[in-house]
Order: structure tokens, then sequence, then C-alpha cells
């Protein structure tokens, strides 16, 4: 049986590698290692804004992967003073590339910043600074280095069905979701009333977490969004 191909988002950054210096389209290895390991075949998806169709056109299933700050004018706002490291080319691509899917009932997992994309793409917004909101740090402590805390997840939700009711994860983020997007709900929660998880119980397979999957050791999300590929795959294939 063939392996179902799961597109991930990467960022746009200058990177250095060998002798090079040069701006990279890049992903940790932690995204590619946990499509692999649930069973999918990754094609990393760099920022562009054209030939949205022909790349979903090859694709069974997307993950938006994290990175830096949503530029605010799009969601409506002016930007904190927080906010930083914005690249807005990659911002509207990959909302280009989230209203597309959506359309075709792609299965979709958004993680951290893809959470975020997927709220914008819907209509909502975002909490610039968390830290201002729940007075603490804690989802973010220290630059680099990933937060333990655990989830409150709503039990008749997608993800309930996944995790269960509580759930250990692992965080690095200083911003969240505000108003909520158009036909999306709230399915998970930090204790300091965060909103953790959000899904369009109308898609067949649309999720997102503020927190890293990736980077823990139970990749049932990753098992389930390579599942749902697999479906959809047959599907596009038939028909």
């Amino acid at each position: 049986m063939s392996r179902p191909v799961i597109g991930i988002t990467t960022y746009a950054e200058q990177a250095r590698w060998g002798v090079w210096d040069a701006p990279t389209a890049l992903i940790p290895m932690s995204y590619v290692n946990a499509i692999q390991q649930a069973g999918g075949r990754p094609l990393l998806v760099p920022p562009a804004e054209d030939a949205i169709d022909e790349t979903l056109d090859v694709l069974d299933g997307l993950l938006f992967s994290g990175g830096s700050d949503i530029d605010p004018s799009l969601y409506g706002a002016e930007p904190h003073p927080s906010v930083n490291g914005t690249r807005p080319d990659r911002d509207r691509a990959e909302l280009a590339l989230m209203e597309a899917a959506f359309a075709r009932q792609m299965p979709v997992l958004a993680v951290c910043r893809g959470m975020e994309v997927m709220n914008v793409a819907r209509g909502g917004d975002i909490v610039q600074h968390l830290p201002e909101i729940v007075g603490h740090e804690d989802h973010k402590h220290t630059p680099g280095v990933f937060g333990d805390h655990e989830v409150d997840v709503e039990s008749e939700s997608l993800l309930g069905s996944l995790l269960g009711e509580r759930a250990p994860v692992k965080s690095h983020h200083h911003q969240g979701v505000g108003r909520l997007g158009e036909g999306l709900v709230e399915s998970a929660w930090a204790e300091d009333g965060t909103i953790e998880g959000i899904e369009d119980p109308s898609r067949r397979f649309a999720l997102g977490v503020l927190w890293h999957p990736e980077q823990g050791e139970d990749f049932a999300l990753f098992r389930a969004l390579v599942a749902e590929a697999r479906a959809y795959g047959e599907e596009k294939a038939r028909s």
C-alpha cells in the first residue's frame, strides 16, 4: 500500500550550513520524522502564492508547521510591540493554501502558528501577547526551550477522541487565538484558560493545536492525519 503524501509548510529564513549562508526553505526534522513514523510520506511545501491548486493536486493531507508571528494587518490589527519576525509572504501563501485545502475537504493538522493561520483564514483574530492576558510567560518561558504543561480536552471533540480528556503537551508560543473564525470551535484549554485546540466539525479532519505534538512521544495526531489522508487519497483516485 502506497503511503499518503503529506505536505508540510516550511519556514523561509536565512540559514547557514557548511560554507553557505543563504535564504532557505527549511523545517525541523521533528515534523518530517513524525509524519514518517505515522506512515505518511512527507513533502515540503515552501511559501508560494501561486500554483496552489497544482500543489494540492499532489497531496493527500497538509501539516501546517510553527514559526514566526502572523502579520497583524492580515486580521485587521495594529502590531503589539512584542510582535517580531513576521514573514508576510509566508502568511499570504499559507492563508491561501489553508482556504483551498478547506474547500477541498483535504485533511489538515495545524500546529502552533499553523493553528493561528487556520483561525485567521476563517476570519478570526490573534491575541498578540498572551502574558498580558494570563499574567505569566509559562507558554514560552525560555526562547528555544519547550514548556511542559497539561491541557483539558473536550471529550466529545475530534481531539478528545484522539487524546482523551487530558493530555501533557509541549509549548513554545507567546500568542494565541482570540475571536474564533467561522465554523471553528474550541476543543482544548490550558489551565489559565488559553485556547489550545480548535477544530471545524463540518470538515472531515480540520484540527489545530497550539502546542508542538511533533516534540512528544505520542504521535496520535499524526497517525490520525495520515489515516484520514489515506482515505482522502483513495477517494480522490476513484473520482
